[in-house]
């Protein structure tokens, strides 16, 4: 009888896919990269659709009236009447007529050369109406108030404007759907190779495994945990270094984020913490399926 003291480790069975695999720290650091850029993704989506939310709020609360002159009277006391005409509409915050400078400044860059002197030109005046945002007025009430005391002028209300951005925001948002489905394909892809991989160099242990009486869904189980787990790690690792990117952004870029047509807000970052349990989630699956169909194949 040997005098040595048992040891339970070997006698524990060993495991049928190892602890560590050589091709582990590739698969770690592609799947890693795909859920970094998943992360991105998803904070640009957010900054992009914030931007567009404050453009809309903006766009809805003011009105651009361009009021022509009438008769004898001047554009500037035309402006002016308007002003005063569109104050006292229900629904109106503010309304000013801007100096006739403003209205030069936006016709020159169409006109070239030939605007040398507007002062000889029948140029229209600009009324900037701030609207209420709780109740704002509509665009044929203004209009209406207008015609009601003789004057000439046609409402904008922005809403060419804020279709364009309600379309802009659209497709940037299902452009980040289809790329993150793309990521989640690249790397359900990835796992599935290594899974084939890992089935393939142990073929005769799965063989073996079958005549015992082992079903393919155990079988399957391990591929399935192994990978959901090295998933879970390297998405960790991916939205820490998202989120490291996104701190380091809102700090550069001050109170508007990045830029204000970017502006990612602390919260944004919260949409990197599910990352890890998604990337599990597709990682077994996409393993779960590889070796189910494979170990039918045997």
């Amino acid at each position: 009888m040997s005098d040595a003291p048992f040891d339970p480790a070997r006698w524990r069975p060993a495991s049928f896919l190892p602890d560590e695999d050589a091709r582990d720290p590739a698969l770690l650091f592609v799947i890693g990269v795909l859920c970094f850029l998943a992360c991105l993704t998803a904070l640009g989506v957010l900054a992009a659709d914030r931007a567009a939310s404050g453009w809309s709020g903006q766009l809805r609360s003011e009105a651009t009236v361009i009021v022509r002159a009438q008769g004898g009277e001047t554009p500037d006391a035309a402006a002016a009447r308007a002003a005063e005409v569109l104050a006292g509409v229900a629904g109106v915050s503010e309304a000013r007529a801007l100096e006739k400078e403003k209205a030069y400044e936006l016709i020159r860059p169409w006109l070239g050369d030939v605007a040398a002197d507007l002062d000889d030109l029948p140029v229209p005046r600009l009324v900037a109406v701030g609207l209420d945002r709780r109740k704002p007025a509509t665009a044929a009430t203004l209009s209406a108030a207008l015609k009601g005391q003789g004057l000439d002028a046609v409402v904008d209300d922005h809403s060419v404007w804020l279709k364009d951005i309600r379309h802009a925001a659209g497709v940037v948002r299902w452009t980040g759907v289809v790329i993150f489905l793309l990521i989640a394909g690249a790397a359900g892809a990835v796992v599935a190779y290594a899974t084939r991989a890992g089935l393939a160099a142990r073929r005769d242990v799965v063989e073996v495994l079958h005549l015992t009486g082992a079903e393919d869904a155990q079988i399957a189980n391990l591929f399935e945990l192994r990978f959901a787990r090295i998933a879970a790690i390297a998405g960790a690792a991916g939205a820490l270094t998202a989120g490291g990117l996104g701190v380091a952004l809102r700090l550069i870029g001050g109170g508007d984020g990045i830029t204000p047509a970017l502006p990612i807000a602390w919260i944004d970052l919260l949409a990197v913490l599910p990352c890890p349990v998604l990337a599990a989630i597709v990682a077994a699956v996409a393993a779960r399926l590889t070796a189910r169909r494979l170990i039918r194949q045997l």
